[in-house]
């Protein structure tokens, strides 16, 4: 399957297809020089397949986990890409999951002022939602994605076959991110979360298409794109207050979802998916520190922050609300009725 995002300056597809990775000079110039940005959590057939296939590509790799979306990673990464001798003529391609894909994308964003990169996601996660967007960016001072900047890709490839390596944890907190996309656009995408087998390259192929269309109708996040961070308001507040734990950055948007559902009938149907998936309970937690970390997050504006509110399954709102309504909110338990 191949979609195209069409943008007014860089138009560039997206090619979605099993064992796509075998014969990657069906997508890009194998002749070209890269560099190939990965971390040590993606399995090594997957770099060598796709390496064994490039005349001249250098392999950079860091350690894998968000806490390595990082300031001190970025430079050495881009110390790497530097001694490596990219021209303006080469490429970035990034091998991974979001975390790779967000800082491999910030790296080809600001080397030289911008070199192409191509992105290749591993991840359930990155499949359905963050390889596509051009959203690349670095987490600072404890906030996710603070440094960053919007360069769109290349060209991304997602081979569903990657996700063979990956544990149902990941897989699961990954499927988070399309039921999103189910809950903001697409009922018929949350249906398929009620069914046995779950299909998972309908799902992510949909995820995928629905993600395309908001991209092409907001680049900048300056309208519509924004619904994209339902579940996100809180959920990145769980995810910076509980770094620790950790949780996966899917698990905390599935809890970060449940306060803005306001049916109960809905947030019923969207738990009972939610632990189909096995995706933990929201911890207890004190309000007013997850306010805190919501007043610090890049999408406030000023004394609010445009919460996304779903009242009906494949629709949504954009709601603005005061910190103080933001902490109302947590002062109820998601899971009251």
């Amino acid at each position: 399957m191949k979609l195209t995002v069409k943008l007014q300056d860089h138009s560039y597809p997206i090619f979605i297809e099993r064992h796509a990775l075998e014969h990657v000079a069906d997508f890009l110039d194998p002749h070209r020089k890269y560099v190939i940005v990965t971390d040590d959590g993606v399995p090594a057939r997957w770099v060598d397949l796709l390496q064994s296939q490039l005349s001249d590509a250098r392999v950079i790799t860091f350690p894998c986990g968000e806490a390595n979306k990082s300031l001190a990673t970025y430079e050495s990464v881009m110390e790497q890409v530097i001694s490596s001798h990219l021209t303006r003529k080469d490429a970035i391609i990034a091998l991974g999951g979001g975390v790779v894909g967000d800082l491999a994308g910030f790296v080809a964003a600001t080397y030289m002022r911008g070199i192409d990169f191509y992105n290749i996601p591993t991840t359930v996660l990155s499949q359905v939602d963050s390889s596509v967007g051009g959203k690349v960016a670095i987490d600072m001072a404890g906030y996710k994605n603070i440094v960053g900047a919007f360069h769109q890709p290349k060209a991304v490839l997602i081979d569903p076959e990657t996700l063979s390596t990956l544990d149902q944890r990941q897989v699961s907190s990954g499927l988070v991110e399309a039921l999103k996309m189910g809950l903001i656009l697409d009922e018929r995408l949350v249906e398929l979360f009620e069914q046995e087998p779950l299909d998972l390259d309908t799902i992510i192929a949909r995820s995928i298409d629905l993600k395309r269309a908001i991209v092409e109708n907001d680049e900048k996040e300056n309208g519509q794109r924004a619904i994209l961070n339902f579940g996100h308001t809180i959920g990145h507040a769980i995810e910076s207050a509980y770094h620790d734990v950790p949780y996966y950055h899917g698990e905390c948007v599935g809890m970060g979802m449940l306060f803005f559902l306001p049916d109960p009938t809905l947030r019923a149907r969207v738990q009972r998916i939610l632990e189909r998936l096995r995706i933990p309970a929201t911890p207890a937690y004190d309000p007013k520190a997850l306010r805190a970390f919501v007043e610090h997050d890049k999408k406030g504006q000023g004394d609010s922050v445009r919460a996304i509110v779903v009242d009906h399954a494949g629709t949504c709102r954009i709601e603005p609300m005061t910190y103080d309504q933001i902490e109302t909110i947590l002062e109820r338990s998601p899971y009251e009725k």
